[in-house]
């Protein structure tokens, strides 16, 4: 299923989001398709199996929160598949060396490959991570996480570009871009630092927070 070069659309809206819901995330999925993404992030069973209506591929994650674990995207083999049952023929998982509840990464990115038939997304922070990521067998390596771990504090507000491009320097595997890409110049720094692809969410999918933005940034207090 090799995802094709391009821009991802990530489609995700948390409970207290207006727009939380598959009817919602479906017409989102929809309309990113028109608009040339070559794939689709989304979360949970009923999201992405209202996002497959859009004909693209699917990055699935399975968010399962704990209180006394920081990892929570698809963290076991439950979640996973939970979501390949759904539909998505990739899952993404937080392949950080943080605790969780749930198994190491070495055995679930074996497991998802093996048992699912699935493709692995590695969510990673470091370039470290990344390399581990890699030598475990994932498909693709994203730099979902730089920034929102312990390691990667504090969150900068560009993205991390030179993560990406030293992953993509030392891994023969798709390396795909994420986090803080919110606008196009930056996704074509992404795409000339080695980028296979580039993972887009709230600047395209969360009109709260853009209105948020224009109204900091724009209107006159």
């Amino acid at each position: 299923m090799r995802l094709k070069r391009g821009l991802i659309v990530s489609c995700q809206a948390r409970a207290d989001n207006p727009l939380h819901g598959p009817h919602f995330m479906g017409a989102m999925a929809l309309a990113a398709r028109d608009g040339g993404a070559v794939a689709i992030r989304a979360n949970g069973p009923e999201d992405i199996r209202a996002v497959k209506a859009a004909g693209l591929p699917v990055i699935g994650i399975h968010k399962v929160f704990s209180e006394r674990y920081p990892v929570y995207i698809t963290p076991d083999f439950a979640a996973a598949e939970a979501i390949v049952a759904a539909g998505a023929g990739i899952v993404a998982l937080d392949c950080t060396d943080r605790p969780r509840d749930g198994e190491p990464p070495a055995r679930l990115v074996r497991r998802i490959s093996e048992e699912l038939d699935a493709e692995v997304f590695a969510d990673i922070s470091t370039i470290d991570e990344g390399l581990a990521a890699a030598d475990l067998g994932a498909t693709y390596v994203a730099t979902t996480l730089s920034g929102y771990t312990e390691a990667t504090q504090p969150k900068p507000e560009e993205p991390d570009l030179k993560l990406l491009e030293t992953l993509a320097r030392r891994l023969s595997v798709p390396v795909v871009a994420e986090g803080r890409y919110n606008r196009p110049a930056l996704v074509r720094q992404a795409f000339e630092a080695g980028a296979h692809a580039v993972v887009v969410g709230t600047m395209i999918t969360n009109p709260r927070e853009i209105t948020r933005m224009f109204v900091a940034q724009g209107v006159p207090v």
